[in-house]
This record gives C-alpha cells, sequence and structure tokens, in this order.
C-alpha cells in the first residue's frame, strides 16, 4: 500500500474505468488484507485515509461479475470497516432504492 493520492487517482482512472470525482468512495487494501485506504473528492480536494489493524484481517468482500471492482452499500462499508464479516451477514429482503447505471 505505498501508492499516494496520484497512484490512487491512477488505479481509478485506468483500471477501474471510472472517474475518482465521481463523489463515490473507492476502498484498496494490501494483499495480506490488514491495511485499507480509502480515496474520496470532496468537490475541491482529493482525500486518502487509511487505517493499519493491529491484529487481525479485514473480511473483504469476493469479486463477482465485474473483475476488480465490488459494490459496497454503506452499511456494508460500516460493516467492513467495522470488522464484520459480509460473507456470514446477510441482509433483509427490505425494500432499497437502487439509483440505475
Amino acid at each position: 500500500m505505498r501508492k499516494g493520492f496520484n497512484g490512487l487517482d491512477g488505479l481509478v482512472r485506468d483500471r477501474l474505468r471510472l472517474e475518482p470525482r465521481s463523489g463515490h468512495l473507492f476502498l484498496f487494501c494490501n494483499q495480506a488484507r490488514n491495511r485499507l485506504k480509502i480515496l474520496f473528492w470532496d468537490g475541491n480536494g482529493l482525500w486518502v485515509c487509511a487505517k493499519r489493524l493491529e491484529r487481525g484481517r479485514f473480511s473483504w468482500p469476493q469479486e463477482e461479475t465485474q473483475g476488480d471492482r465490488v459494490r459496497l452499500t454503506h452499511e456494508e462499508l460500516t460493516l467492513l470497516l467495522g470488522g464484520i464479516d459480509l460473507e456470514r451477514t446477510r441482509a433483509k429482503n427490505w425494500y432499497r432504492y437502487e439509483e440505475k447505471t
């Protein structure tokens, strides 16, 4: 996890083919899954936030059909950052508005 602002911005643009200044959060983790970084555009500048676990690993979600991308809800992001295994939890079957992309 040596990448900073420019490296993460480049990953989002070139590898994920997304716009870093879209207002979305972009999460990255290292191979050992004990460190992560979040890239976020707040309207006038990029933020890079980092977290390192002293023990344990993040329960990183599995990629589905989108290759390197995984889409998380804000609830799933909160669970992931809080150390909850997303594979062992399940969401209630409530109505959720999904924005069409």
